[in-house]
């Protein structure tokens, strides 16, 4: 069944794979982001959306689901860390999604049932050296989730993916050389990065009735990293 799903960014890595699927799977979808890019050239409608300064969206009456992309990796010691740097992570990250999120209640209202995706990271859930900015700001993700899943069912379904390091462009300085690679790999029980297309998946399904029967959860595709230990 063809739904109308709004894409909050989505023109690399996991949000471009979403997207491809869910045209793939005859959905309308639309966008809001920076730019066009990819996104146009699917055929996607794309209006301008910039998530340290969001402007109210032009949607349709319906919406059935919605998926926020933007992120950020910022990585510093702690002690180099200014609240600048907070501030703006948790801005792209969280008040980003805050603004979307608000600006289509009406329309996810108006579906018979509608899902809300949105994106942690797995150093909300495994503590790691670096990681203290946007660590805090997608665990504030991850605690707006769940509480608007409370407030919006049972109607809106409301999950959150956290996945590990992911081979994605935001991702490549983290991967660019094999020997990173390599060392990015091993620190996984998996022994592997994680895949744009995996995730996307994961994300499409969230928004389908398959997920019908889940809210309020963070799905973790991060190689075991949270949850295992092979050593």
């Amino acid at each position: 069944m063809s739904r109308n799903i709004l894409l909050i960014g989505g023109n690399t890595g996991i949000g471009l794979a979403t997207a491809r699927l869910l045209v793939a799977g005859g959905n309308s979808v639309i966008a809001a982001a920076r730019h066009g890019g990819p996104l146009t050239e699917l055929g996607i409608p794309v209006q301008p959306f910039d998530a340290l300064a969001p402007a109210p969206l032009e949607l349709p009456p319906v919406l059935d689901g919605l998926v926020y992309f933007p992120g950020s990796i910022n990585l510093k010691p702690f002690h180099r860390l200014s609240a600048a740097d907070f501030l703006t992570d948790y801005g792209i990250n969280c008040l980003g999604a805050v603004s979307a999120i608000q600006s289509a209640l009406p329309a996810l209202k108006a579906a018979p049932a509608a899902s809300i995706v949105l994106f942690s990271t797995v150093a909300v859930a495994q503590g790691m050296p670096f990681h203290a900015s946007i660590a805090a700001a997608k665990g504030a993700v991850e605690g707006l989730a769940r509480s608007l899943a409370a407030e919006l069912a049972p109607k809106i379904r409301v999950n959150v993916i956290a996945p590990s390091l992911t081979d994605t462009p935001l991702a490549s300085p983290l991967l660019n050389t094999d020997v990173k690679r390599e060392a990015a790999a091993k620190r996984h029980p998996l022994q592997c990065v994680g895949d744009p297309e995996q995730t996307a998946k994961l994300a499409a399904w969230l928004l389908s009735d398959d997920a019908g029967f889940l809210t309020g959860q963070t799905l973790r595709p991060d190689g075991g990293l949270s949850s295992v230990r092979t050593f």
